[in-house]
């Protein structure tokens, strides 16, 4: 019995003693809290003390040259996978630590000093392209995930010297040859729709994992009472929705959700909100890039934070060129009267949008990609696969059979400085058949062959880009792109030509008001010109302002002008943009 009571003793007194032991360290913790606090206070005052000249709360000047961000790698691009340190967040949540904690202003309002998260030193800067929202301190968490808030509203000032009557996007592939009204006739147009907003949640449940969420949206959709009569009552939409999962020890990657595709170029690495995007104002980017938005689950492994290898499963759709809808007809062909039945596409049902065809395809796209980052830049290499199916009814038959057929391509990519950090080079490129979905202009995957099969459409499109940066403030870009098919057809019974690619149209209308053409694109080439400047800066925010100049030239298969005569038909296309964008985050 007194064995028991001593043990009972012993263990009370040393449960004392720790308690005693974790309040004197909670206490030293206050201590130093309140000494950093004070020390940050001092420093702050004698900063504005040596200039007198700046208010208390530091106005919104014009922007000069600032720090790069010093978690920016090699090429000028941050690992976001890596979150930037914050002075405001204060690690995890403890077990005193309330709930819902709000962390913004208050630092402001202790004179922290504002640092801004623009950085256009990048040869993609995330604050253009994206949201930088990895930049962005936390704004407040709960329990242990951290939430970031960022985002832009924007106005865009839209000029076309062809009428397209389009917004703040532009469909490459539909400037109009000269027998439509709307060639030459100019387009103005004043657009918000662009401006987004974007949310990170991040939790850190250990040193080696981390679990991210991250949703990005605009105003770019468009419901059945949109107009612009009145009220431009314009849809949000979602851009990207996903989930990722880090396991940093196995440099291990999950994405699961819609974002970019991993056939997108990267800056760096293959991880999400890294990607080489055009720093263009444009929201279908320039003909030649590479890139869709759209559900997938990508696998990833890294070595190093250098070598990267990733996998992802990608939802498919395909853009057919055909005169035959869905249930008619092929021209028929040899010593038949009627051509097969074709099925390729259904309007959309319960929760997609019944105003849009969807094609029937069996299974996901597939990419593979490694990348490789060195001291003299970024590179990657990929490759993608494709299937196609269409239900077909050959002549005489009386029920259907299912045809699948292959397509796919190889791709590449780089970022590489130019003997100078001010100064980069991007590059892409990707070659195959039935690829046109993975370009801008939205060229033909596939057409129909003799059988009713559908047949993948041999196409290349890429892309190269100068950036330059002649001061902290200020980003120049000049890009060129080209997007290019070839030709899959067949001979009809009558003597015609079908498919893609056909040669033997009467395209003699094509340069004549009111004249019918029906020119197949062969190929299309465009040049950008632009630039940025953030130009305000403040502890309530960025404002920059952004000018962008393209031209296209387009390019149609050969036909003839109904008197035995070659025609060529081309047309062109200017466009404008002047932005601005408030970036109340940053």
């Amino acid at each position: 019995m007194c064995i028991c009571s001593l043990v009972l003793w012993s263990s009370t007194a040393l449960a004392d003693v720790d308690d005693e032991e974790m309040a004197a360290i909670r206490s030293q913790i206050r201590s130093l809290e309140a000494k950093f606090a004070a020390m940050e206070k001092r420093r702050s005052s004698r900063a504005h003390a040596s200039t007198p000249s700046e208010a208390a709360t530091t106005p919104r000047t014009l922007r000069g040259s600032y720090p790069l961000h010093p978690h920016a790698g090699s090429t000028g691009i941050p690992v976001t996978e890596e979150p930037a340190a914050s002075d405001i967040r204060i690690g995890s949540a403890s077990a005193d630590a309330p709930f819902f904690r709000y962390l913004g202003p208050d630092a402001a309002a202790q004179g922290a000093p504002h640092g801004s998260s623009v950085d256009l030193s990048s040869s993609s800067p995330l604050a253009i392209t994206q949201t930088s929202v990895d930049r962005l301190p936390p704004v407040f968490s709960i329990g242990n995930i951290s939430v970031r808030i960022g985002g832009f509203l924007e106005l865009s000032n839209i000029w076309r010297d062809s009428n397209m009557t389009s917004g703040p996007a532009t469909a490459w592939n539909n400037f109009p040859y000269a027998n439509s009204p709307n060639h030459g006739l100019s387009e103005e147009r004043l657009s918000a729709q662009l401006s987004r907003f974007s949310t990170l949640l991040e939790a850190n449940p250990t040193s080696s994992v981390r679990l991210q969420a991250y949703v990005e949206s605009d105003f770019g959709g468009s419901g059945g009472s949109t107009n612009s009569v009145q009220i431009n009552g314009y849809v949000p939409r979602l851009r990207q929705g996903y989930f990722t999962f880090t396991q940093k020890a196995w440099g291990f990657h999950l994405l699961m959700g819609q974002a970019w595709s991993l056939t997108t170029g990267y800056a760096k690495g293959v991880l999400p909100r890294n990607e080489q995007l055009p720093a263009v104002t444009d929201n279908n980017q320039i003909p030649g890039i590479t890139f869709t938005r759209v559900p997938q689950i990508r696998i990833g492994k890294d070595w190093g934070q250098k070598y990267w290898l990733a996998l992802s499963i990608e939802d498919p759709q395909a853009t057919v060129s055909s005169a035959t809808a869905s249930g008619g007809t092929l021209p028929a062909t040899g010593d038949e009267t009627v051509g097969p039945r074709v099925y390729y596409e259904n309007a959309g049902g319960v929760l997609l949008n019944p105003d849009t065809q969807y094609t029937d395809n069996p299974v996901p796209d597939i990419v593979l990609k490694g990348a490789v980052d060195t001291s003299v830049g970024h590179y990657e290499v990929f490759g993608l696969a494709r299937w196609f199916r269409s239900v077909v009814e050959t002549p005489g038959s009386t029920h259907t059979h299912q045809v699948t057929r292959f397509g796919g391509g190889v791709g590449g990519g780089m970022t590489v400085p130019l003997a100078t950090p001010k100064l980069q080079l991007t590059g892409n490129v990707l070659a195959g058949e039935g690829i046109g979905r993975y370009g801008p202009s939205l060229l033909p995957d596939t057409t129909f062959n003799s059988r009713g099969e559908l047949a993948p459409v041999p196409e290349m499109h890429g892309a190269l880009g100068l950036i330059g940066h002649p001061d902290s403030s200020v980003l120049l870009y000049l890009y060129g792109g080209v997007e290019t098919a070839g030709r899959r057809r067949y001979t009809a019974a009558d003597g015609s030509q079908v498919g893609y690619g056909i040669t033997d149209q009467n395209l003699g209308g094509c340069d004549v008001e009111f004249g019918t053409c029906n020119a197949q694109t062969r190929t299309l080439a465009s040049l950008t010109a632009g630039g940025w400047w953030h130009f305000l800066d403040g502890q309530y925010g960025s404002v920059m302002g952004g000018v962008q100049y393209t031209y296209i030239r387009k390019f149609a298969f050969r036909g003839n002008d109904g008197m035995g005569n070659s025609v060529y038909p081309t047309t062109s296309g200017n466009t404008v943009y002047v932005t601005f964008r408030y970036l109340p985050f940053q």
